[in-house]
């Protein structure tokens, strides 16, 4: 059995992340546990590529993430820079269809500035002045951010665990993760091919697995989750600049972690529509609505047992999946979300689907969302779940702030020896 100081359960772009700062710290036997073969090889690839700013989040109760993601968006763009990463700078245009939204507009542009965004790079403009900007939107008003940028979170991932190997990281590919045992002096962790490795500290950040993980651990058993897929339609070339810029718009359902449809202009030159918010019963339900039979067949007892079934009792939510699941099987539905505010588009201008994800939000005692990252703890264990958008965007510097905390509570008690990186760690602590 390998024994290690840290593992870091999740190879996706917060872990690759977490163990690059680690190892750029510190001389440790730490590892990096991945059940598929290679890194980003789900959420962290499977996204929109867009690198936000954060002028939709609240500085109070979403500080951290706000904060997290404003300051990455440069260490991105210096990545990007230094490894041939696509970086093509979009901007940006939320859109208000009515005057009930508009307000929530006006809420945004001061919650850019609190948070940070240059006053020349935020504006809020009516609709006239958004026709200007692109004669195809139709629209009410408009927050124009210029910072807004897509690239490829898939190839800053592996390009973070290049450079977390360099500094002494072990990638550990192909180990799903069956049981967790405590033991005196740390975990043992179980994979479903017979092997197995210890750690005295395990950090869970397994994406749309983490709950599973954290309850292998005796953590957050009163909590669930539901998995929902969003799809993409790209559309044909001769009219995918048929508006040049990307487009969201004001989430119409507020009390839930989905967004409308909207139009992105990708880094590899497409533009795409989508999502929609599907149920499926896995994380990994990228086709079908069934995935893996034995995890399918838990996870509906899950939602007829558990927290769910509470949330599937509530007529508003029953009402936004059933948009959802039509805007699934029919594009017809979907394009016609979109025509609300580019009335030209139609559906003959999409001939094939893009890239499908999966968000797995976290569902409470109460059965309802949970909106807020969720960070747990114990002497053995440190767990991030419910990490959902920006996380992406904000991950190079939410990962500092997490190992920052490890530092304050005495996790990492280990012989300090900083190397030399594509960041600098206390430049980004001393940001927050």
């Amino acid at each position: 059995m390998s024994q290690y100081d840290i593992a870091i359960i999740g190879g996706g772009i917060l872990g690759a992340s977490i163990s690059n700062w680690i190892s750029s710290l510190y001389d440790l036997s730490l590892c990096v546990i991945e059940k598929e073969p290679n890194v980003a090889m789900h959420a962290s690839s499977r996204n929109t590529g867009v690198v936000h700013s954060p002028f939709y989040l609240d500085p109070k109760s979403k500080k951290i993430l706000a904060k997290s993601a404003l300051i990455s968006y440069d260490m991105w763009k210096t990545l990007a820079k230094e490894r041939q990463v696509p970086w093509r700078q979009t901007g940006v245009l939320e859109l208000a269809l009515d005057d009930n939204q508009h307000k929530s507009l006006e809420e945004y542009v001061k919650w850019g500035y609190e948070n940070g965004i240059p006053s020349e790079d935020l504006e809020l403009l009516d609709g006239k002045d958004v026709s200007k900007l692109e004669p195809n939107i139709q629209c009410y008003s408009a927050i124009f951010c210029k910072r807004e940028v897509s690239s490829d979170y898939g190839a800053f991932t592996n390009a973070i665990k290049q450079e977390s190997e360099k500094q002494g990281t072990k990638f550990h590919f192909n180990k799903n993760v069956k049981s967790i045992e405590r033991h005196g002096n740390g975990s043992s962790i179980f994979f479903d091919d017979g092997t197995s490795i210890s750690a005295k500290f395990v950090i869970n950040c397994a994406g749309g697995n983490s709950l599973d993980v954290a309850q292998m651990l005796g953590l957050a058993t009163e909590f669930s989750d539901l998995h929902f897929r969003g799809e993409y339609w790209v559309a044909d070339a001769k009219y995918k600049d048929l508006v040049k810029t990307t487009i969201y718009t004001v989430a119409e359902f507020k009390g839930y972690p989905f967004l409308d449809p909207h139009w992105i202009k990708k880094a590899n030159g497409q533009t795409e529509i989508g999502p929609n918010a599907v149920p499926v019963l896995s994380p990994e339900t990228y086709e079908g609505f069934i995935g893996d039979f034995e995890t399918s067949i838990l996870k509906l007892k899950d939602v007829i047992t558990g927290n769910a079934k509470k949330l599937f009792l509530d007529s508003e939510f029953l009402s936004l999946i059933s948009k959802e699941w039509l805007s699934s099987v029919s594009k017809t539905a979907m394009i016609r979300r979109v025509q609300k505010f580019i009335p030209k588009v139609q559906p003959e201008f999409f001939s094939k689907k893009g890239t499908s994800g999966i968000r797995s939000p976290i569902i409470t005692p109460k059965g309802k969302f949970l909106l807020d990252v969720m960070e747990l703890e114990d002497e053995y264990s440190f767990n991030i779940i419910n990490y959902n958008s920006p996380g992406a965007t904000g991950a190079p510097a939410y990962s500092a702030f997490i190992v920052k905390k490890l530092q304050e509570k005495g996790i990492l008690d280990y012989k300090e020896n900083p190397k030399t990186s594509f960041w600098n760690f206390d430049y980004v602590i001393n940001q927050a």
